[in-house]
């Protein structure tokens, strides 16, 4: 197990959930922002590529489950990506879209942000979001992101957005002042 939050179990990927991360990869709805859903052998390729990114990176896209039932429901974690030739690191996520506006997104991501600043102790973090992706971008504005740019990405314009260490501490302290008023 990596982390845990009050739901969801986030663990790395193994062969054996292929089938169930390939419905969710194989669904059109899900995968509208991508250039086409994943045949099974894609979604084989992109457990393999997390599974070398545990081993090369020691972090990855992380399967997420559910506590209640230990049903996986999707992924969620860090991608190192290359952007005008910098290198940052990507938090990602995909949720089953039976399980969409229940703030599993949110939940699972904002456990990936604090890893990536407080065990990993990186000082940015990005999201590249397609601009016409709006719950995505809801997602990374409730966890603290802002829009920083738009850029030429993966074929097609992306919005950028990030946030720095400093920038997430504040909103979170932020958020703890306005809930004590």
């Amino acid at each position: 197990m990596i982390m845990e939050t009050k739901r969801l179990s986030l663990r790395p990927f193994t062969m054996d959930d292929l089938s169930s991360l390939h419905s969710i990869f194989s669904d059109p709805e899900t995968m509208a922002y991508y250039p086409a859903p994943f045949s099974e052998e894609q979604t084989k390729s992109w457990i393999k590529r997390n599974l070398e990114r545990y081993h090369v990176d020691g972090f990855g896209l992380w399967g997420v489950l559910l506590k209640e039932n230990n049903q996986l429901i999707g992924d969620c974690g860090l991608v190192k990506q290359t952007i005008a030739g910098k290198t940052y690191v990507e938090i990602g996520y995909h949720i089953n879209k039976i399980e969409w506006s229940k703030g599993y997104a949110t939940e699972a991501a904002m456990s990936c942000m604090d890893y990536g600043f407080n065990t990993l102790g990186l000082n940015k973090l990005i999201s590249i979001i397609d601009p016409k992706n709006h719950p995505s971008i809801r997602v990374a504005e409730k966890i603290g992101f802002t829009k920083e740019q738009d850029l030429f990405v993966f074929n097609k314009i992306h919005s950028i957005y990030s946030s720095d260490r400093s920038s997430i501490n504040g909103h979170q302290n932020k958020k703890i002042m306005d809930t004590n008023l």
